[in-house]
């Protein structure tokens, strides 16, 4: 069994790449949508090739189904949230060959920001203690495009 959480639109795309990969005839579907006034409790399931139907607002079976959803929702909420948290807190430094997290510390100890790291100078870097003057051209040439 399959559960969507969406209406007659996801049900059909899904089914449709089920049909293309030949299993439809294998999985059931069933597309849970909420009501046309959108509030929970008034859920339309929809299956394919028969008519929508609705659960009494008092049926165990309708409150499973919505703490099902209601889960599935606060679960991919928090992956959203993490991944976005995790892409706030990236710097232009953490693409940068060479530079781990010792590094990128010192840099931005020293300078303040990674804005700060990018317009410094090849013997400004070099001023930061751990980087040498390899790395210092690295770095340079990271975010000058060479030189």
């Amino acid at each position: 069994l399959v559960l969507i959480d969406g209406g007659a639109g996801q049900l059909s795309a899904v089914k449709a790449v089920l049909d293309d990969l030949g299993a439809s005839d294998r999985v059931s579907l069933v597309a849970v949508a909420k009501g046309p006034d959108r509030h929970a409790g008034r859920e339309v399931f929809h299956r394919p090739g028969r008519q929508p139907l609705t659960l009494p607002p008092t049926d165990p079976v309708l409150y499973f189904l919505q703490r099902l959803r209601d889960e599935a929702h606060r679960f991919a909420i928090a992956g959203h949230r993490a991944r976005r948290t995790k892409a706030t807190l990236r710097s232009p430094l953490d693409s940068v060959p060479g530079i781990g997290a010792k590094r990128k510390r010192a840099l931005l100890h020293h300078f303040g920001s990674a804005r700060a790291v990018a317009q410094a100078g090849v013997a400004e870097l070099m001023a930061v203690d751990g980087i040498s003057r390899q790395i210092a051209h690295s770095i340079y040439s990271h975010f000058h495009g060479g030189g």
